[in-house]
């Protein structure tokens, strides 16, 4: 069990990268249902307005510190948070283990074309990857009994979900005993990166903690979002309750 960091009332798993992994295997293992979380400075900040959000992610079984505000916030407070752990590459690494292990995928949400080409990418990236099957994330309610069943009828190990902050982590809570998949993670954009339709930001900007400046730059409209982190970086600063 890892140690967890409180960032404005929101529990964060202090984890590393391989330490991320070997949790999501030894859920694997188990069968049982866990919902993973990758938390950044916006998902913390939704959490604060969002009573339902801030609950369905303290009672994830792991929530990794995904985004530079986050790893500064945890560290700011005197918490050993030794790095950042990105939901894409966490993701990546998971396919990876996947592809070796014989692990069975299914990858949920985002638009058709773009969940298809992640497919396809994965399976070129990863020889051996076992997809077993995948769905867009264009849905209506009356869908979802068809779209569980369809999951369960696969049996994956691991469930990825695009449907957006924070639409993905109240559809995997609501679902998670009916899925009955180890491991049931909201991926946000990763299928985007994926299928090369948006691009990460260069290695270096990531390591000095400017992600948020390179999507920024490549997507202007992304300024309401943005608004975010300095709320959050003001929260931290002078919450004393965080």
């Amino acid at each position: 069990m890892s140690t967890k960091a409180t960032v404005l009332n929101i529990a964060i798993d202090i984890v590393t990268m391989p330490e991320a992994v070997a949790r999501l295997e030894q859920f694997i293992a188990g069968k049982n249902p866990h919902m993973i979380a990758t938390a950044n400075a916006e998902m913390v900040i939704l959490a604060q307005e969002d009573q339902e959000l801030a609950a369905i992610l303290n009672q994830c079984a792991l929530v990794v510190p995904d985004g530079a505000g986050v790893v500064w916030a945890a560290r700011h407070q005197g918490y050993t948070m030794p790095e950042r752990v990105a939901g894409y590459d966490l993701s990546q690494n998971l396919l990876a283990h996947a592809a070796r292990q014989g692990y069975r995928v299914f990858l949920f949400g985002s638009r058709p074309d773009i969940v298809e080409k992640a497919k396809k990418v994965a399976v070129e990236r990863y020889p051996g990857l076992g997809i077993v099957g995948i769905r867009d994330g264009f849905f209506t309610p009356q869908d979802e009994p068809e779209i569980i069943e369809a999951i369960k009828t696969a049996k994956p190990d691991i469930l990825l979900a695009a449907l957006g902050v924070p639409r993905q982590e109240k559809w995997l809570a609501k679902n998670l005993s009916s899925l009955n998949v180890p491991v049931c993670m909201g991926v946000g954009g990763t299928f985007d990166v994926m299928a090369g339709t948006v691009k990460r930001a260069p290695a270096w900007m990531q390591r000095c903690g400017l992600e948020w400046l390179f999507r920024l730059i490549r997507q202007p409209q992304r300024i309401i979002r943005m608004i975010a982190l300095p709320r959050f970086a003001l929260k931290v600063m002078f919450d004393k309750k965080c």
